[in-house]
């Protein structure tokens, strides 16, 4: 099984690699894909079980080094020897670490608002509530992922086209994969023993009306003193509700990495 990519998107320049958070799909960057492609090539990933990739029943799939070597195999198959990734959410913590193992491949690297990647371990979670509440949506299905609070279903803020698309892609949902992504998934996505290591440079750009994420926020410019941090008026998935912004910011940075990116 393949994790599904779209590299034919278009555009100059570096590759980026995009990676979405939970319940969500390659729709996540619709709004941002023809702004970005005026300065890099978009290469979009969907996670297990989420829109058209597959759902693996073996649990080693879901570990984050499966993710990350997943990653690193697409790299090699477009044939760059360096690019640029962005994680969203539950995906932020997922392109952080794959930045830490594969300094050598990235340029830079940007992230939005995570709090799964920067709570510590078990911060947020008791392993024994984690796992019944995945034994929970596994046996309820797509009702029971519809009643989380993060589904897109209770989005406001989201243009008409990509709310009706991620609501489309929703309903594709894996129950199984989304019962095994809190079971072996979750539990990994903490960055926090590794981001004050990173060699990459990296941007923040924060959903500032997300309030339970600022302290994790400060938490990351304190572990990351090198940390870029662009503060935006939006909340958790700023990338969509604060586009054109959000597009600029990336520019911006990837500009002033351009002599990394070079190899110079």
């Amino acid at each position: 099984m393949k994790l599904h990519v779209e590299a034919d998107i278009g555009g100059t320049g570096p590759y980026l690699l995009l990676v979405h958070g939970f319940l969500s799909s390659r729709a996540q960057w619709r709004a941002n894909l023809e702004g970005l492609k005026t300065f890099c090539r978009p290469v979009v990933v969907e996670l297990w079980g989420h829109g058209r990739s597959p759902a693996p029943d073996d649990p080693h799939a879901y570990r984050v080094g499966t993710y990350i070597d997943a990653f690193d195999g697409i790299r090699r198959d477009l044939g760059a020897d360096r690019w640029l990734v962005c994680g969203q959410s539950f995906g932020a913590g997922l392109t952080i670490r794959y930045a830490h193992q594969h300094s050598a491949h990235v340029a830079c690297q940007i992230f939005t608002n995570s709090m799964s990647a920067l709570a510590a371990p078990g911060e947020r979670d008791d392993e024994a509530g984690r796992l019944k509440r995945a034994d929970a949506l596994e046996r309820d299905g797509l009702a029971a992922i519809e009643s989380l609070p993060f589904h897109p279903r209770f989005a406001t803020r989201f243009p008409p086209g990509v709310m009706g698309e991620l609501l489309d892609d929703a309903a594709r949902i894996s129950p199984a994969a989304i019962a095994n992504a809190i079971r072996y998934t979750v539990p990994q996505l903490s960055v926090t023993d590794c981001l004050g290591a990173l060699k990459v440079p990296t941007l923040l750009i924060n959903g500032r009306w997300e309030k339970p994420f600022q302290p994790l926020r400060t938490r990351a410019a304190q572990l990351l003193p090198s940390l870029a941090v662009v503060d935006l008026d939006g909340g958790h998935s700023i990338n969509i509700e604060a586009a054109e912004q959000f597009n600029e910011a990336v520019a911006r940075f990837v500009g002033e990495c351009s002599g990394i990116i070079d190899g110079k």
